[in-house]
């Protein structure tokens, strides 16, 4: 299948961008100069950020892997995307199960001009990418219907988004109304920065980003658990996304010690 916007889209260079720094983290290709830059002044202040985004790119490989595995979810809504890295959502969800059904939304030009990578997954399956703003939960929902049924469960993943809304921009709204529209069954998988493990270096990191441009959001556990009302948490509940089931690595080795400063979790809804 084919993404639903145009090819070629305009993409600015001369200013750092998110999802570009995290390119760079992950060893990636798909950067400039200007994120290089910024990915290495946050590694001045912290030194341990490629592996939190090497962990946090596992967390979503293994919560996936769970919830194809042990709990029969075929049916995948993946908001906030990023920029295609191996092995993307689809490619674990159906080597398991080859007929599931992925739907990936983004807002970032960047990520529309490699959306290409997102679509190459199973004949029996289907994959599906379109732009739209995760804010825009009408259109998300709108677009997505046509590719899921919100009648059958769904895992919503929000992946490292969250810290990127601020409360006041409706943050926790944002989350409910998405898993107001899932049926029961359904799981909310989703990450966020925290501060409550590394203060200090995390609060010198925001203040890179907001040099750069970008404004992050970091949440305490508690704030974090908002995002999960009304859901049941699968154990061991809310953690630092090193110790969400490491155990379901497939080739998965050791990368250093200690918790990353970005919780990880998965609700189900009853």
């Amino acid at each position: 299948m084919t993404a639903t916007e145009p090819a070629g889209p305009r993409i600015d260079t001369t200013r750092p961008h998110p999802a570009r720094v995290y390119d760079w983290f992950l060893g990636g290709k798909d950067n400039h100069p200007v994120d290089e830059e910024l990915g290495r002044q946050i590694m001045s202040i912290q030194s341990d950020a490629p592996r939190a985004a090497r962990a946090n790119r596992r967390f979503m490989q293994r919560a996936t892997r769970r919830l194809v595995g042990e709990s029969g979810i075929r049916q995948f809504l993946d908001i906030g995307t990023g920029i295609p890295t191996e092995p993307n959502l689809h490619r674990i969800a159906q080597t398991v199960a080859p007929d599931a059904r992925v739907v990936y939304v983004d807002n970032d030009p960047i990520v529309l001009a490699h959306a290409g990578a997102l679509l190459r997954g199973t004949p029996e399956g289907v994959t599906e990418y379109f732009q739209a703003d995760a804010r825009d939960t009408a259109a998300i929902l709108e677009q997505a219907g046509h590719v899921l049924d919100f009648d059958r469960p769904v895992a919503l993943s929000l992946i490292a988004l969250m810290h990127f809304i601020a409360d006041e921009d409706g943050a926790y709204d944002l989350v409910g109304t998405l898993v107001d529209a899932l049926a029961p069954g359904s799981c909310l998988v989703l990450s966020a920065m925290t501060a409550d493990f590394e203060p200090e270096n995390v609060r010198r990191g925001i203040e890179a980003y907001a040099a750069g441009g970008v404004t992050l959001v970091a949440r305490t556990h508690a704030e974090t658990a908002g995002f999960f009302k009304g859901l049941d948490l699968v154990e061991p509940g809310i953690v630092s996304v090193v110790d969400w089931h490491p155990g379901l690595g497939v080739d998965e080795t050791p990368d250093g010690t200690g918790p990353v400063s970005l919780y990880g979790g998965v609700g189900v809804k009853p």
